[in-house]
């Protein structure tokens, strides 16, 4: 079988959750005689070879407009994607993407072919404008998309004042077409059109989830209870959870000296990933013998002033480190040196990854309790949950880690689920079968 994977990007460039989870599927797949290409959006036409895979990258359009942004996407990188299509005449279409080049013009090129196409829903972006599914950016949201709800939401998230949100996003999407077909946008416009936006980028997503897409992967039960209040039927749904890159198994931590303990963040300096409560926690307990190592992932311009930003704020506290990221291969090597793994997750993670790579490695982890971290850590027994959003609570889950070195030990020699990669090339095998009646 020939399959070709669409992820959001891809190496060389920096790569975030879903292109390491694309990367080890296509592994796996490969290792279990599936012929595996990828396909990504560039800034040009390219094709190359990484870890023996052929890789196919679609040039993209320079500019957007906001009706690609929020709609049909982009026409240039769906025709750039055609041809890859034609030339590597796949049995399946794998996308693990939704945005203005991985788009349902795309999914209609695929459609066109009479290839089977399978979805895997891998963050909140799919279906929430605002990215995080957290109401207001405060509460966890049912995710059933509702024009003006979401309307209101994206605009509070875009600096618009309550009462300014609730007005933009009351408007009828028609007050916002005639905006746009008299060319006015940017800043207010921009706003005035917040429901007819909301409203294509609605209309899209119900076109790919409903009716583009033969089957869809949830990544984790929250996602599968999203896609259930999007009207999409059960039956074309498949639970199958994130795994790590490589086959391991469980291990004992490395040797444990008396103090500090040692806490490590892994993952990317954006605001949902909390890293700035950690260092406010830390800041809350001065006479803390514990240490924080950060190993941060800068994507972009914007997270690269981030870690400036968190930096500058954690400059004065010798206890946290900021150190550069660990290569995909030695992640859970390196976590046996640590006494547990912080995942203070500020939206709903569908996984994370790094959860499975800290259990594998024997340790424990404390996570917001939200989403597919508490999913995965049963509190008192694997990890600590932590209520999202408090910096104090943060302070009082990481001192009592540091003051009963008995719940620690406890935690580490709990049982921890582990999957790998091939537990989800074993699932996509059976989905795969499916769409194509094979």
């Amino acid at each position: 079988m020939n399959v070709l994977h669409v992820p959001y990007c891809y190496y060389p460039d920096p790569v975030g959750g879903t292109e390491v989870y694309v990367a080890s599927l296509a592994r796996a797949q490969r290792a279990r005689g599936l012929d595996v290409t990828i396909a990504a959006p560039g800034s040009q036409n390219a094709s190359y070879t990484h870890d023996g895979v052929a890789i196919h990258r679609f040039g993209t359009s320079s500019s957007v407009d906001l009706e690609t942004l929020y709609g049909g996407g982009d026409s240039e990188a769906a025709g750039n994607f055609s041809k890859i299509l034609e030339c590597t005449r796949p049995d399946v279409v794998h996308l693990h993407a939704f945005t203005s080049g991985v788009s349902v013009q795309l999914a209609n090129a695929v459609r066109e072919q009479g290839v089977p196409l399978v979805f895997t829903y891998h963050t909140p972006t799919v279906t929430c404008l605002r990215g995080t599914l957290m109401r207001w950016g405060k509460e966890v949201c049912d995710g059933e998309m509702q024009t003006s709800r979401c309307a209101r939401c994206r605009l509070q998230s875009m600096g618009a004042s309550m009462t300014a949100s609730w007005i933009l996003g009351g408007l009828p999407e028609s007050c916002g077409a005639l905006a746009g077909k008299a060319g006015l946008s940017g800043g207010f416009w921009t706003a005035f059109r917040a429901t007819e936006l909301v409203g294509r980028r609605h209309s899209a997503a119900r076109r790919l989830l409903l009716s583009q897409a033969d089957h869809i992967v949830a990544v984790c039960e929250w996602v599968r209870d999203v896609l259930l209040a999007n009207g999409v039927p059960p039956e074309k749904i498949t639970l199958s959870r994130q795994g790590l890159p490589y086959p391991v198994s469980a291990a004992e931590a490395g040797p444990r000296e008396k103090l500090p303990v040692r806490f490590a963040f892994l993952g990317r300096l954006d605001a949902v990933k909390g890293v700035h409560l950690l260092i406010d926690a830390f800041a809350l307990a001065p006479q803390l013998h514990a240490t924080l190592d950060v190993f941060s992932v800068v994507q972009t311009a914007d997270a690269g002033s981030v870690r400036a930003r968190l930096i500058k704020k954690a400059e004065n506290d010798s206890r946290i480190r900021f150190l550069q990221p660990m290569d995909a291969t030695e992640v859970v090597e390196r976590l046996r040196c640590y006494d547990a793994l912080l995942v203070p997750s500020q939206w709903l993670e569908s996984g994370p990854l790094v959860v499975y790579e800290a259990f594998a490695a024997g340790i424990p982890v404390v996570g917001s309790a939200v989403g597919g971290i508490a999913e995965l850590v049963r509190d008192g027994e694997n990890g600590i949950l932590v209520p999202m959003g408090s910096a104090g609570a943060w302070e009082r889950a990481i001192t009592r880690l540091v003051e009963e070195p008995a719940l620690l030990e406890k935690l580490k020699d709990s049982p921890k689920p582990i999957r790998t990669a091939d537990d989800i090339a074993a699932d996509t095998d059976q989905i795969y079968a499916k769409v194509t009646r094979r």
